[in-house]
């Protein structure tokens, strides 16, 4: 029989010893979460084409583009391209929290992997197609130029630039220099509109859902599925997020602030729409190729509203873990740090006069980390070297 002295020994030991953690349950999904889990699917999309952009989908033109996208003779140093801001070593994105051209720019450069056949472009919408938002940074001062005459210029006078182009328009150059400037920015959206983002572990996830399959689900890490579980569900951040681009490609207030520098603010969707009723270069000025078949109807309808002040695009998703910094200013260095923007919310930032649809998460440090862990798992894994 043991001692006192004994039994005290081994209450010892035991209290030294860790308690082993218990595995935390499985991770389960309402009907009303498993509907909206699939309605973030199936991926890829079907190829776009663009009926407004007649030589959208066309080889020559992707062909085209490609070589235009890394071009800096485009630009009037002859030392920035397309590819200077969006390299795709970085997911199409730069790195920086706001883009430097010529000069330093107001905004963050978004990704252009997925980004054909949205309604709006730019983070303030101010282009209704992507052959437009195409054109601007290249006639743009503080990125690449200061007008069409020297896009045009280029196409003109380089001698492999002006064949590609004629293959591609089967005429050479004419002598509008904004038609030949428009061309240009048409092959450039052929080729952008060829970039698409890999399935993701999501996918794999969403699928095996949607068949039922178990052992293929259990695959997905739990950590992910509760971060999943609460996007789709309590978080309700497939309110902006939603569908397989994981975005409504709609522009809200998220209580960024959007001051650029003392005295000066960026007015985000409001200035977008101004810019885009006096812009030449929509769905409903002329050189839409195809106005029956790209009619520009929300182009038309679209209405100048106070609450658009300081309003941003919603960015879709994929990809998200390779393009930081995020937000329109870049002013969130990290994933963490956006859920952490959420989970903490400044509510007297938000419109009073607009849409409310913004609660903060008020999540825990561990529900931070489910959180991440579910947006890491919408990037593919980086292949080996």
């Amino acid at each position: 029989m043991a001692s006192a002295r004994q039994l005290a020994a081994i209450a010892l030991v035991a209290a030294a010893v860790p308690a082993i953690a218990q595995a935390p349950p499985p991770v389960t999904f309402t009907d009303a979460e498993v509907r909206r889990i699939l309605s973030l699917g199936p991926w890829p999309p079907p190829p776009v084409v663009d009926p407004s952009n007649r030589v959208s989908g066309k080889a020559e033109a992707i062909a085209f583009g490609t070589r235009l996208f890394a071009d800096p003779r485009l630009s009037t140093n002859g030392a920035i391209a397309c590819t200077t801001c969006h390299q795709p070593g970085r997911a199409f994105t730069d790195g920086l929290p706001r883009a430097q051209g010529l000069a330093r720019v107001d905004r963050n450069t978004p990704t252009v992997n997925d980004v054909g056949g949205q309604r709006w472009y730019g983070w303030d919408g101010a282009h209704d197609n992507l052959w437009a938002q195409s054109l601007r940074p290249l006639v743009d001062p503080r990125e690449m130029g200061d007008g069409v005459a020297h896009v045009a210029a280029a196409v003109r006078t380089h001698g492999d630039l002006r064949e590609r182009y004629v293959a591609v328009f089967g005429r050479p150059p004419p002598a509008d220099d904004e038609v030949v400037a428009v061309d240009v920015a048409k092959a450039l959206a052929a080729y952008q509109e060829v970039l698409a983002t890999p399935r993701t572990p999501f996918d794999d996830f969403r699928d095996a859902l949607a068949r039922g399959d178990a052992a293929a689900m259990a695959r997905y890490p739990q950590a992910a599925q509760r971060g999943l579980k609460t996007f789709v569900g309590a978080g309700n951040c497939t309110a902006c997020h939603l569908g397989p681009r994981f975005t409504n490609g709609e522009f809200h207030d998220i209580g960024i602030p959007f001051f650029v520098e003392p005295g000066r603010v960026d007015p985000g969707r409001h200035a977008g729409i101004r810019r885009l009723g006096a812009s030449r270069h929509t769905l409903t000025g002329p050189f839409n190729d195809d106005p029956v078949r790209a009619p520009g109807t929300s182009t038309r309808h679209v209405s100048l509203e106070h609450r658009n002040y300081g309003e941003f695009k919603v960015p879709g998703l994929r990809n998200v873990a390779r393009t930081a910094p995020y937000m329109h200013n870049g002013s969130l260095a990290t994933l963490r740090d956006v859920v952490r923007h959420y989970s903490d919310l400044p509510e007297d930032r938000l419109h009073a006069d607009g849409e409310r649809i913004l609660k903060p998460l008020g999540l825990d440090r561990y529900g931070i980390d489910d959180l991440v862990a579910f947006l890491e798992t919408l990037s593919a894994p980086l292949p080996r070297p």
